[in-house]
Formats: structure tokens, C-alpha cells, sequence
């Protein structure tokens, strides 16, 4: 009898020229781009055409991609209604989940997976997902819905919509860098899933409905929420001390290693190294927070880091990028539960870039299970149980 291999460690599933990690060496790379060139160079909108292309394009491809794009920011009719009837208490990845599902009533064609249609219906889902979020956000704040401007970037259109006014170029920046660091991860839960259920020949939106579900869960996607929280409470232990935040830093995280509990932004189940994505984001998340007046929660941040080196370095444990993602979310006015959901909305680029690889070359996912259970159980009828 064959072993059963726990969460499907170090098994091949998939081919894919998405993405290439080397957890040993911090390597991650979109197309054989280095993830930290992309960070610096590229924005959203490019990177989504590499992936879903495997190659850079040209000028006149990008601004048709981005056209493309643009034109799919307004919900279809109907859609928005839909959404102002749901609970304001409702948390927002639900939210999203169901919503992404709803837009398959939209589509005339909702069941085809041709590639080219496949292509389409991930460009709508990539389209309408920020309006989707912002206007949630704003209905169940009590404050009227802004429609979004075909005029703006993927990343300050959300900004807009969400806040109410054009944002500033350093907070677009930031927002399009934290796109582009969590657009593709190999084959992580969520793209298995997406992967899996494309397989079946289901529809684009079942299978990033079936992603976002995934990603919904604290083991994957809300990392960076529970980093914010753990800043929070040591802000809160400081007041209750009457002592600064920096002051409790150190006894808060040597107490937590003493307890062996994890600290939170530290560690990665691939990297062994620094996390590719946090290192420019490092670096950028110290401004950003400088720029809106969080410098503070940068600060903290970075003295979390320098102990976790001193302690625990030496095995392997560094920040991963949900640690300075977090910090940056904040900077630009996010709130802590919209954290995963933007960590939907850019990897949606990345689940449609795997489900248009599946489609392109389709076996259908069906592994086997390791028995472990009786042989040869007579039935008991039901007076002798």
C-alpha cells in the first residue's frame, strides 16, 4: 500500500511557466523575471499580461491589456444592487466569495472554456473584484458608493473608489508593488484548488470562487491581518504599562518564544531564506509609513525583525512578506479586515494564469487516498447493534 504524503509535500502536481520558487535560496521569479526587478520596474497591469502570456509585451499590447481592463471596473447591472442588500455585518472575504460566484449569472456564456473565453472571463473578475471590495467597504461604513474612473490605474482606481478622493502617487505605488509581490506563488492551496477545479471542465468563476474560498482560511491568506493584530496588542500592553511601544517589545516577543508561540510574519512554508517579496517592500513600506504619518508601526516592526534575526535566525526563520504588507495596508488607510481580501484581488491574476495553463493542457485531477481503515465487516443488522 502506497504512503499517504501529509498536505501533498514535495509532490509534483503541476507543470506551470507562472512562476519558479527556490525556498532554500529565496528565489521567486514571474516568467523567469526575479520577483524584486518586477517590484521595482513593473506595475499590476503589466505584470498580470506576463503571466497570463508569459512574456512582457510590447507598448501597444499594454495599453490594450489595460484598456481592456479598465473597461470591465463598472459592475454589470444589477450586481450592485445585489451587494447593498447583503448584511452590513457580513466580513468581506465571504463577501467577495459569494459575489465573485454571482457574476457568472452575468455572462451569457458562463460554462465555456475555450481559452479564449477563459481569458475573458478572468479579465471580467480581474475587472469588477476592486469594486466589488470598495463598495462593500463603503455601504457598510454608511457612505455612498463611488463609481470607478477608467481614467485611473487598476491600483488608484481601488484607492479612489474605496476612499472617496485620488489618492497620493506614493500610496498608488505602494498598493500597485504589494499587487505585483502577492500576484503568483506557485502552487499553493488556493491555485491548487483553482487548478483542480478547472480540471473539471467547470467554469473560470467556480474556480476562483473555489480559490478565494481557500485563501479565505488563517492558514494561508490572513496572515497579515494577524501581524497587524499582534502590533496591536503590543501598543495595548504599552498603554496598560504606561510605557512606550518600543519599551515592551522585547520581553512581548521573548515571551511568546519562551511559550513557543508563533510569531506572527515570521516564516514561510517554502523559504528558508529572507521571503524574496519582503525585500524591497521593506524598504518601501518604511516610506510609505514615514509619508502618512505611521512611522511608528515601521519602527516597531523593525525592532520585531532585529530580535527574531538575533533569536531565531539560524534556523531559517525570517519575515515573509505578509510582515511589511501589513504594515503598508495600514499606512494607506485599509482596514484590518479588507488585508486578505486584497490579497485576493491581486491573485486572481495569478489563479486565472494557472487555470489558463490547466485548459491549455487538461488531465483531470483525481489522486488517490491510502486506505486506512477495516476489511471484511459483516453488516450488523440493526437489533444486534
Amino acid at each position: 500500500m502506497a504512503l499517504a504524503v501529509k498536505g501533498l509535500e514535495g509532490i509534483v502536481a503541476a507543470e506551470t511557466k507562472s512562476s519558479f520558487i527556490d525556498g532554500e535560496k529565496g528565489i521567486l521569479e514571474y516568467v523567469g523575471i526575479a520577483i524584486d526587478d518586477l517590484a521595482r520596474n513593473s506595475t499590476f497591469e503589466e505584470t498580470v499580461f506576463l503571466l497570463w502570456n508569459n512574456r512582457l509585451p510590447n507598448k501597444a499590447e499594454l495599453d490594450e491589456f489595460t484598456g481592456m481592463l479598465r473597461d470591465r471596473y463598472e459592475l454589470p447591472p444589477g450586481m450592485e444592487q445585489r451587494l447593498v442588500a447583503l448584511p452590513t455585518s457580513a466580513q468581506p472575504m465571504h463577501v467577495l466569495r459569494t459575489m465573485v460566484s454571482a457574476l457568472s449569472m452575468h455572462d451569457l456564456e458562463p460554462n465555456k472554456v475555450d481559452l479564449p473565453s477563459a481569458r475573458r472571463k478572468a479579465l471580467n473578475i480581474l475587472g469588477h473584484v476592486p469594486t466589488l471590495i470598495a463598495y462593500f467597504d463603503r455601504y457598510r461604513r454608511g457612505l455612498p458608493l463611488v463609481h470607478p474612473r477608467k481614467d485611473l490605474s487598476f491600483a488608484a482606481n481601488f484607492l479612489y473608489m474605496l476612499n472617496g478622493k485620488e489618492p497620493t502617487p506614493a500610496m498608488v505605488r505602494a498598493f500597485d508593488i504589494c499587487m505585483i509581490l502577492h500576484a503568483d506563488h506557485g502552487l499553493n492551496n488556493s491555485t491548487f484548488t483553482a487548478r483542480v477545479i478547472i480540471s473539471t471542465l467547470s467554469d473560470m468563476y467556480s474556480a476562483i470562487t473555489g480559490a478565494i474560498g481557500s485563501l479565505r482560511g488563517p492558514l494561508h491568506g490572513g496572515a497579515n491581518e494577524e501581524v497587524m493584530e499582534m502590533l496591536g496588542e503590543i501598543e495595548k500592553l504599552a498603554k496598560e504599562q504606561g510605557k512606550d511601544a518600543m519599551e515592551v517589545i522585547e520581553p512581548y516577543i521573548m515571551d511568546r518564544l519562551k511559550r513557543k508561540e508563533r510569531i506572527m510574519g515570521f516564516g514561510h512554508r517554502v523559504y528558508k531564506t529572507i521571503d524574496p517579496r519582503a525585500t524591497f517592500l521593506k524598504t518601501f513600506s518604511k516610506q510609505i509609513a514615514a509619508d502618512t504619518g505611521n512611522l511608528k508601526l515601521y519602527e516597531m516592526s523593525s525592532k520585531i525583525e532585529q530580535i527574531m534575526a538575533r533569536e531565531v535566525g539560524s534556523k531559517g526563520i525570517y519575515p515573509n512578506v505578509d510582515f511589511y504588507s501589513a504594515t503598508t495596508y495600514h499606512s494607506i488607510g485599509l482596514k484590518l479586515d479588507l488585508f486578505t481580501p486584497m490579497f485576493a484581488m491581486s491573485r486572481v491574476s495569478g489563479w486565472a494564469a494557472h487555470c489558463l495553463e490547466q485548459l491549455a493542457d487538461n488531465r483531470l485531477f483525481r489522486p488517490a487516498a491510502a486506505y486506512i481503515g477495516p476489511h471484511a465487516v459483516a453488516y450488523a443488522p440493526i437489533e444486534k447493534r
